[in-house]
């Protein structure tokens, strides 16, 4: 009989994530792969399955404990071989194990909630950020003494700090011997944005919005929303109040394209492929910014330069239960049209199903959100920080088309594209659109 003490395994992030489900307990009989514990970060759920077969000895952490890559999560007793000889590493008893700090409750201030917008296209992979919040002398955030200790934040929370502008010094820490945690910092930027005429209760001067007790108007009820929906509305207001969008309309003429994908999807029938027209948008984007390098970077956040990304990973909204997710396709430049379609499809199944990992969720460069299945004409997506573009796609319509001679039905998809006018102009995005319809009217030149 051996000993071993099972760790968070690598979940993709650096990141301090919630324990929301402990799935076994002392004296349990696992098999190997029985799911232990199942974590959720701000993007997705990871189930952590048992290394090896075994009992289990003891728990190390409990429902909303945080943890992070290579924390203890149990004792397990495992059937050896042969048993380890005295000394070695097999034989050496579990260290002294630390509690995990218990997850802090979401920072608010003054009981207000922050506004949330709606979230029908955008996804939430970036931080609120506070450096571009316009700050009054009423409202100026405290500063941290002259004399005052070195802040206790670990590298992630320092590099939230500066991705946010935030001086970590002027945080209050609430984890164990006053450490700076990433809640401590959301909390923060939150209270700064509540006070009046910063942020959500005030952009640019504007007075606080006021509380409004609707039960004077009739029944009403407060739903709390998820964590999901909670880090999108700040992310979503975060885009839209620092950056300067822009939204370019346009239609692609895309009867020839749609005519092909239903006779390859009944060729492909027999090997269980399916191809959408959501694949070929993918592959399109994908050609379109080889060719428009400046749409696949994102600016510095000092503002003083570009990074033109050498690679091409697309994010795909997913509508799910919890809310939209948009996890990210990667290297969409190099696969085709069979490819990208059953590695979307697996994505958004793993979206739906919350099996996302946090690098699934990460990295991407550019983003389509789809709402063709649904309807609509028009609308404007929200660019996704630190990305400076994404294409909205609405319903596909048969509408008559002068050909020269006469008027014809043609299938005609509405796109609308959002951009940060800050790195790209508007000559440049009518250039993007114009040859992303060209190569969904006439696919071949995707190959040029």
């Amino acid at each position: 009989m051996s000993m071993e003490i099972v760790r968070v395994p690598d979940i993709g992030s650096d990141d301090a994530v919630d324990v929301i489900e402990v799935s076994v307990k002392a004296g349990d009989q696992l098999a190997e792969e029985t799911t232990i514990v199942v974590l959720e970060s701000d993007k997705a759920t990871v189930e952590v399955p048992s290394p090896k077969a075994g009992t289990v000895k003891k728990v190390l952490v409990t429902t909303g404990d945080r943890v992070k890559q290579g924390d203890p999560l149990l004792e397990l007793e495992t059937t050896a071989d042969a048993v380890a000889s005295e000394g070695s590493p097999a034989a050496e008893k579990p260290a002294e194990q630390k509690p995990a700090a218990s997850k802090q409750p979401e920072g608010k201030a003054d009981g207000a909630e922050p506004p949330e917008p709606e979230v029908e296209a955008q996804p939430a992979e970036v931080k609120q950020s506070a450096k571009s919040v316009p700050t009054s002398a009423s409202s100026a955030p405290p500063q941290p003494e002259a004399n005052a200790p070195p802040a206790h934040a670990g590298p992630a929370v320092r590099k939230l700090c500066r991705e946010m502008g935030v001086d970590v010094a002027a945080v209050k820490g609430t984890g164990p011997r006053g450490r700076v945690l990433q809640e401590d910092v959301h909390g923060w930027v939150r209270q700064r944005l509540a006070e009046p005429g910063v942020g959500s209760g005030g952009v640019s001067g504007l007075p606080a919005l006021p509380e409004i007790d609707f039960s004077r108007f009739g029944p009403v009820e407060r739903v709390e929303l998820n964590k999901l929906r909670k880090v999108s509305a700040a992310n979503l207001h975060r885009s839209w109040v620092t950056i300067p969008h822009v939204t370019q309309h346009d239609e692609a003429d895309i009867t020839e394209l749609e005519a092909f994908r239903q006779s390859e999807n009944q060729r492909l029938k027999s090997e269980g492929v399916k191809l959408t027209m959501l694949a070929f948008l993918v592959r399109a984007c994908a050609v379109a910014l080889a060719k428009f390098p400046r749409f696949n970077s994102s600016m510095t956040v000092d503002g003083e330069a570009l990074i033109e990304k050498h690679y091409v990973h697309i994010g795909v909204a997913v509508e799910t239960e919890n809310g939209l997710m948009v996890p990210v396709l990667r290297d969409a430049d190099k696969k085709g049209i069979v490819q990208i379609a059953a590695e979307v499809s697996e994505l958004a199944a793993k979206a739906r199903n919350r099996k996302l990992t946090p690098a699934d969720m990460q990295g991407g460069t550019f983003s389509i959100s789809s709402l063709g299945g649904i309807g609509g004409t028009a609308f404007t997506p929200i660019v996704n920080w630190p990305e400076v573009a994404i294409l909205g796609v609405s319903k596909s319509e048969m509408a008559p088309r002068w050909n020269g001679k006469e008027f014809e039905p043609r299938l005609m998809l509405p796109l609308s594209l959002s951009y940060d006018h800050r790195v790209i102009d508007g000559a440049d995005a009518a250039r993007f659109i114009t040859y992303l319809n060209q190569l969904l009217t006439d696919m071949r030149r995707a190959l040029l």
